[in-house]
C-alpha cells in the first residue's frame, strides 16, 4: 500500500474535472512500485460508455507490458469500481483494489452504481434491460471451434 499513488489518483482526478474532460476520476495500474498505467474518466470527450479512469488505466498497463493479464499488479482508484471496472479488474487477475471514495459517495453526487449492482443480481430476464436468448443451438459453435483450436491462448 502506498498513498503517494492514491493521492496521485485523487489528484488526477480533481484535475479531471477542472480541465474539462471527464468525470471525477482516475486510477493507477502500480506493479512493483512503478506505475504502469494511468487513466481518468473520459466518458464524455470520448463518447465511449467504457471509458471509466480503471479501464483507460487497465488498457494503458496492459499496451505498455505487451500482455492481457495484469498478475503482480495493483489497482489504486480515486472511487470503489463500479461494476463494469471491477469485472475488468477480475479479467485482468489484478492482486489488489485500493480505492479512495465509495461507492455510496458517487451515488451522492449523482452516479448510479447501486442500480447496476441490483440489476446483477437480477435474472436475465427479470432485467430493466430486457435479454432474450436466441439461436442457442447455433450459438455454441463458436465454443466448439474454441476447442478444436490447437493454437489458442487460454485465458
Amino acid at each position: 500500500m502506498n498513498e503517494a499513488f492514491m493521492r496521485e489518483a485523487i489528484a488526477m482526478a480533481v484535475e479531471n474535472v477542472r480541465t474539462g474532460r471527464g468525470g471525477p476520476f482516475a486510477a493507477l495500474v502500480v506493479r512493483d512500485g512503478e506505475v504502469v498505467g494511468r487513466g481518468t474518466n473520459r466518458v464524455t470527450t470520448t463518447h465511449d460508455p467504457t471509458a471509466h479512469a480503471e479501464i483507460v488505466a487497465l488498457r494503458e498497463a496492459c499496451r505498455r507490458l505487451g500482455v492481457f493479464h495484469l498478475t503482480g499488479c495493483e489497482l489504486y482508484t480515486s472511487c470503489e469500481p463500479c461494476p463494469m471496472c471491477l469485472g475488468a479488474a477480475y479479467w485482468a487477475r489484478l492482486e489488489r483494489i485500493y480505492y479512495a471514495a465509495t461507492r455510496r459517495e458517487a451515488e451522492a453526487v449523482g452516479f448510479i452504481d447501486a442500480q447496476l449492482y441490483e440489476e446483477l443480481c437480477r435474472a436475465p430476464g427479470e432485467r430493466r434491460l430486457p435479454m432474450v436468448p436466441l439461436l442457442a443451438e447455433e450459438g455454441r459453435r463458436p465454443f466448439e471451434a474454441w476447442q478444436a483450436c490447437e493454437n489458442r491462448v487460454d485465458y
